[in-house]
């Protein structure tokens, strides 16, 4: 059961990138913007998980951060997607396509 639950979150948190990357490439998005949208879709994720996630994309080069300026340390950081992180949006929905066709 316990590997059955490492599987599950391993997979969750391919998923939860997806959806970040996917709406990064809309527009920028904030770190409480993206909790509410990941719940919204029955994700229980949490700001301690959310962000870690958010800073290693941005370390591998797919999300750009933005601080707003004179806000202070508790500024809102906006998330772009990059044109790597767009790059890596893309085989992402070509390999969801191929997989949805073949495990249909």
């Amino acid at each position: 059961m316990v590997a059955d639950k490492a599987l599950q979150r391993e997979i969750l948190l391919a998923f939860w990138k997806v959806h970040i990357l996917h709406h990064a490439a809309e527009g920028p998005v904030v770190g409480h913007w993206l909790l509410r949208e990941l719940r919204r879709h029955g994700y229980e994720v949490s700001p301690g998980t959310l962000y870690p996630i958010l800073h290693r994309m941005e370390a591998l080069g797919w999300l750009r951060c933005e601080v707003e300026a004179g806000r202070g340390s508790r500024a809102p950081r906006h998330y772009h997607a990059t044109e790597a992180g767009k790059a890596v949006l893309a085989l992402i929905r070509e390999q969801l396509r191929e997989l949805m066709v073949e495990v249909q």
